[in-house]
């Protein structure tokens, strides 16, 4: 049965490249996401362009329905009280996050990750947040630490609920780095030979036994999720966890290589509003 399932999903991976015309080279980053969105409209003409927000949950009326219930009173509301805390604690010098943030910290979530012209790389919100700590004298997080770094990013996140992701990719390096993020999210891996893009694209509304799985379209804008209640999980830590189903090594957590993968696949989901730190299975 297993054999079954793993020989569907590769399947639809002859047709990849013809479904999405040229998205995989010398394409821009809007042209991406235009070539996806629709292939998903063709696929799935019934489920709306804003709903891909929610994830597989899109596909699922059933799901949906458990979800907004769930949303309703979520089980993990002290977890974001911590991070909130966290937020409001001045450091050592009497700063906070909110002096050497844009915005106060706040409606900016959805520029991540960006492009950093003068450090010459992709900076995710969690290496925003560690720069804010070592210019005011503290000790940088530990990347996917989920009680410091984890927690105060899911607070963080609130405060640009309703934003549209809006990741922007100008010059020849913040492109040449969402290339490379584009080229790992298409480039098979491990024992099994998958892609993100395996799951992501063509498979996106099929089930993998009993799970349905998400579109790229829309996945970033929710992370990171409490799944099962209260198990924080980040963007990245999701990330490593497909590396290991597909049977292959994953990159380092903040790697470059990680890094540009979390940058084309936010861009993906540009013009699409922000759904923080949600309640996922």
């Amino acid at each position: 049965m297993k054999q079954q399932i793993i020989m569907k999903l590769l399947t639809g991976m002859a047709g990849l490249s013809i479904a999405l015309g040229a998205a995989t080279a010398h394409a821009t980053p809007e042209s991406d996401r235009q070539a996806l969105i629709k292939y998903y409209t063709q696929k799935y003409p019934n489920v709306k362009l804003e709903d891909y927000v929610y994830g597989a949950l899109a596909f699922d009326p059933d799901s949906m329905a458990q979800y907004e219930a769930i949303m309703e009173f979520p089980p993990y509301m002290s977890e974001i009280e911590q991070g909130r805390k966290m937020w409001e604690t001045p450091f050592k010098n009497g700063k906070t996050y909110a002096d050497c943030l844009p915005n106060g910290g706040k409606q900016i979530a959805g520029n991540y990750p960006m492009f950093d012209e003068a450090q010459g790389k992709v900076v995710t919100l969690k290496n925003a947040i560690n720069d804010c700590r070592t210019a005011n004298g503290e000790a940088a997080y530990g990347y996917s630490d989920a009680k410091t770094m984890g927690l105060l990013t899911s607070y963080m996140r609130t405060l640009s609920d309703g934003m549209l992701m809006n990741v922007k990719v100008e010059g020849p390096k913040a492109t040449a780095a969402y290339e490379d993020g584009k080229k790992t999210f298409f480039s098979r891996n491990g024992q099994l030979n998958f892609a993100c893009a395996s799951c992501h694209v063509q498979n996106a509304g099929s089930r993998l036994r009993s799970e349905l799985i998400s579109p790229v379209v829309g996945q970033t804008v929710h992370w990171p999720v409490f799944r099962g209640g209260e198990r924080l999980t980040t963007l990245q830590d999701r990330y490593v966890g497909c590396f290991k189903q597909v049977r292959a090594v994953s990159p380092t957590p903040g790697s470059a290589t990680m890094n540009n993968l979390e940058y084309f696949h936010s861009a993906m989901s540009n013009g699409l509003p922000m759904k923080a730190s949600v309640f996922r299975k």
